[in-house]
């Protein structure tokens, strides 16, 4: 990397020469200016008392350094910046860490290394040079990878102590949102989202049936919102079964417990359109059968309304009632008159 030239400083080619001091034991003011009718005295000064001028020596070093600074001023800044920045990243403590070796070059990223990936990556042309031959050296490789367990999680107690110190705290809200990357497959991602919570040091947990669920668990990136909280996402890709539940615990510096948020799984789609179609057929059944029955009882109803009609010889049932009593008597006293008497005609 080549450095900047140094700036041209402009100076006089030789000092000015000293001069005597009598000539500053009396200070005079300038000349009137032309048709002025004034004249100005001699400033007197008590006996013994010298003005202190600066001498021409020290006008010059002050003449000098003012050239020098409106030259820096007016010229346009040079380019040649260079940072470096170290990066620990802390998930669920101590169970995931990330360590990022970044790289700039006039505030802008050129290259990082990153302990998840085991190489540098090229941000843009000017790191890839760079990247291209630190890459191909593995001692300095394996030296950035060790830096995870040797400066992160060495000092991670250290700093969990200073994250947990009081101070401006955020309560997380915690939601889970289920979602399909492909319908025909039968895995289910959950996201679990902690969202606006500070201080960054914070551990999300999926559990299932209340045992801890470690297969098929990925954490993403903390984002910052700009208002110096953050939000994490932990997913979990799994096979639901009807009757699991699944909960989401998330501990945080904030909590005086464990938020916990729980999911359960729903009936499918096709399960549903099953039940709908099952409840309207027994509808249409049910309908149809309070049809018949009505008919039925409908026509049972005229069946047994002509049987008293022709029993009781009317319609109103309690004229039939009283003709059949007069029938009943007139048939008794015949039966009971034929015994003992006979009839004959003449």
């Amino acid at each position: 990397m080549e450095e900047a030239a140094p700036l041209p400083l402009l100076l006089p080619s030789h000092p000015p020469s000293p001069l005597p001091p009598s000539k500053f034991a009396e200070a005079e003011f300038p000349f009137p200016p032309p048709g002025a009718v004034f004249q100005q005295s001699p400033t007197t000064l008590p006996s013994g008392v010298v003005p202190s001028f600066p001498s021409s020596w020290e006008r010059w070093a002050l003449e000098s350094l003012l050239r020098a600074f409106l030259l820096l001023l007016f010229l346009p800044a040079a380019h040649f910046l260079y940072q470096e920045k170290g990066e620990c990243h802390f998930l669920n403590g101590t169970q995931r860490v990330r360590l990022l070796l970044r790289s700039f070059y006039d505030r802008q990223e050129i290259d990082y290394i990153d302990s998840d990936l085991g190489k540098y990556v090229a941000v843009t042309p000017l790191g890839q040079p760079d990247v291209d031959k630190w890459n191909k050296d593995e001692v300095y490789l394996q030296y950035w990878k060790a830096q995870v367990d040797s400066v992160c999680r060495h000092n991670y107690q250290l700093y969990k102590f200073w994250s947990f110190l009081p101070g401006p705290q955020h309560r997380p809200t915690v939601t889970i949102s289920p979602t399909k990357m492909d319908p025909a497959s039968p895995n289910t991602i959950l996201l679990c989202t902690a969202r606006g919570f500070y201080p960054l040091e914070i551990e999300v947990r999926w559990l299932k049936n209340g045992q801890l669920e470690e297969e098929g668990v990925s954490f993403g990136e903390e984002f910052q919102n700009g208002d110096w909280t953050y939000q994490l996402q932990v997913i979990l890709e799994t096979q639901p079964q009807q009757g699991d539940v699944y909960t989401c615990q998330v501990e945080h510096a904030s909590l005086e417990a464990p938020i916990t948020v729980q999911w359960e799984p729903r009936s499918s789609s096709s399960a549903k359109k099953k039940l709908w179609i099952g409840i309207m057929g027994a509808v249409i059944g049910v309908a149809f059968l309070a049809v018949g029955l009505f008919s039925y009882l409908k026509s049972k109803k005229g069946e047994s309304g002509g049987l008293e009609e022709r029993l009781w010889g009317g319609k109103h049932p309690g004229e039939g009632f009283h003709q059949a009593q007069q029938v009943t008597k007139r048939v008794s006293l015949r039966n009971i008159f034929g015994k003992f008497c006979s009839w004959r005609g003449y």
